[in-house]
């Protein structure tokens, strides 16, 4: 069975995709509107981030000149750098050599090859992302139609097409071929099969309430990793599973409560996803640790209750042999639980953006109502967590907002990994944190605020800020004021010993996640921070 992508890129003919029929797929529609998109998110980051190199930066009316020490210069449209702006086709940016149109040509003339093969391929899948796409169904509203459904919530993670918002990375699967970027990724809508392969005894770690030595594998691995390793033996179980947003982890068909993490050893963004011995033995404590810490702040968390990993010759966890389980929170009849990152992506309904949805069946059109509630969902547990001592990660992907009849009622938080604790903090709360592993820990401030700020504010209210005034065409100054008032309230109720976060939350550039400049450094995987205006020091 053979897959054809037809357009004018370097790869032409993909063939192994296990598919009914003969499947084509023509990209060259869609080749401009995603090279534009990836290049707007490129020179974002060239104008706010820390990128190696950079000497100046001026801004000239509507447009920034970025100067480089090897003499480039780069000259682009300010609002089309903004974090969330949306850049039409045939977007561009100047370079001391003319008209540039395409990031990947724009990273080599920076000089960086790397980033460059990195982005063309971000550019290549974020179009067969978008060709690929059924055309909106024009009936029931998604957010009517999937309440009360248990799979309502991996299907609206497969409908957020174009991946990160802010990385130019936000479609790279480097070590990937397109026909399994269609087999296996959420924006293609794929069932994947996990096979279950026995672990000979004394070969197994397991952490928290314990995993059976059974190797839940991505067939990905399975093609890709365990030839390696022939002491591995297939079992027969098999668990067919819907691929969520970040791809390497899948809800159960048959119990979509039931999550699994897995090890796909390809770059996806920033990162190549693994899953780490640190993380094997984090997940069941962090997650026990967060709920005791969550019970009065109005957010559920989705416990990790158990984790496992096969151990290699030297004794150790393997990272590309391992697995992280999680249990989901349900909807209930009149519900709807998706990722905050997945009211920007379009709905299956009419192809505008899902929160439009929202607004029109809760709050008569008026967007204010929404970001109120939203805001306040958010921000009580963020900023009462942060005192007390745990930074969350709280973007888009790992925050999750459940909404009855439009409404924002209820909010959950996955994925433990990338959270801080400070034990100075959680101490001074009276609350001994248990021994953790890896990077998580830290009692540096700066390091605290950043992640829970970054993630929390500027992102996750940050995108759906910018969605809404450029769909309601109103001043997202006029949304920001009642994030400024709903951060007031929640900060009148903790205690002096707070004004320090206060004062980085209203009144200092917000951080941002420095993407590009992390794929550039060394150490990939550190995260690095830029600043942009805080829209609530203006209020």
């Amino acid at each position: 069975m053979s897959l054809r992508l037809v357009h004018t890129g370097p790869w032409r003919v993909a063939e192994g995709a296990q598919t009914k029929g003969r499947l084509v797929i023509d990209i060259a529609a869609q080749m401009p509107g995603a090279r534009a998109a990836v290049l707007a998110r490129l020179w974002g980051a060239i104008v706010r981030e820390p990128i190696p190199g950079v000497v100046s930066r001026q801004r000239f009316g509507e447009e920034v000149l970025v100067t480089f020490e090897g003499g480039q210069k780069v000259i682009g449209s300010a609002p089309a750098a903004e974090p969330f702006a949306v850049a039409h086709d045939g977007f561009f940016v100047t370079t001391e050599s003319g008209r540039c149109d395409d990031p990947a040509a724009l990273a080599r003339h920076l000089g960086h090859d790397g980033l460059a093969g990195e982005v063309a391929q971000s550019v290549e899948y974020l179009a067969l992302a978008r060709a690929a796409q059924p055309e909106p169904h024009r009936g029931e509203h998604t957010l009517t139609r999937l309440a009360g459904r248990a799979e309502g919530m991996a299907l609206l993670e497969q409908a957020v097409v174009d991946g990160h918002p802010l990385h130019p990375c936000c479609r790279t699967r480097m070590g990937m071929s397109p026909a399994e970027v269609l087999a296996y990724a959420p924006e293609h809508r794929p069932t994947v099969t996990l096979d279950l392969y026995t672990v000979p005894k004394g070969r197994w770690l397991t952490t928290g309430a314990g995993l059976p030595p059974q190797l839940p594998v991505h067939p990905w691995q399975r093609e890709h990793v365990l030839g390696a390793y022939p002491f591995l033996k297939r079992s027969g179980g098999q668990i067919p599973a819907r691929p969520l947003m970040s791809l390497r982890t899948l809800a159960s068909v048959t119990d979509p409560s039931r999550h699994y993490k897995t090890a796909v050893e390809v770059q996806m963004t920033s990162a190549v996803r693994i899953v780490s011995p640190a993380a094997v033995r984090n997940g069941p404590v962090l997650s026990a640790m967060l709920t005791a810490l969550s019970a009065d702040v109005g957010l559920a968390i989705w416990p990790e209750p158990a984790a496992g990993a096969v151990i290699g010759d030297d004794g150790e966890p393997l990272r590309g042999l391992a697995v992280s389980t999680r249990k989901a929170a349900l909807p209930r009849p009149d519900e709807v639980i998706l990722p905050i990152a997945a009211l920007a992506a379009p709905s299956p309904t009419d192809g505008r953006p899902l929160i439009r949805e929202a607004v029109t069946l809760g709050y008569g059109g008026h967007p204010g109502g929404f970001v109120a509630d939203l805001a306040a969902l958010i921000l009580t547990p963020l900023l009462t967590l942060l005192h007390r001592g745990v930074a969350l990660e709280a973007h888009g992907q790992n925050l999750l907002v459940t909404v009855q009849h439009g409404r924002p009622t209820g909010l959950s938080y996955r994925d433990v990994g990338g959270l801080r604790v400070s034990p100075q903090r959680l101490h001074r709360h009276h609350f001994d944190p248990p021994r953790l592993h890896g990077d998580v820990v830290t009692d540096d401030p700066n390091e605290l605020r950043a992640k829970a700020i970054a993630s929390g504010i500027t992102v996750a209210l940050g995108e759906p800020i910018a969605v809404l005034s450029r769909e309601y065409e109103i001043d997202p100054q006029q949304l920001w004021r009642i994030v400024h008032d709903r951060a007031d309230q929640v900060f009148l109720h903790l205690p002096p010993s707070a004004g320090a976060d206060r004062q980085a939350v209203l009144a200092e550039p917000l951080p941002v996640k420095a993407t590009t400049a992390m794929r550039l450094s060394p150490h990939p995987i550190e995260d690095l921070w830029a600043r942009v205006e805080n829209p609530l020091c203006k209020l």
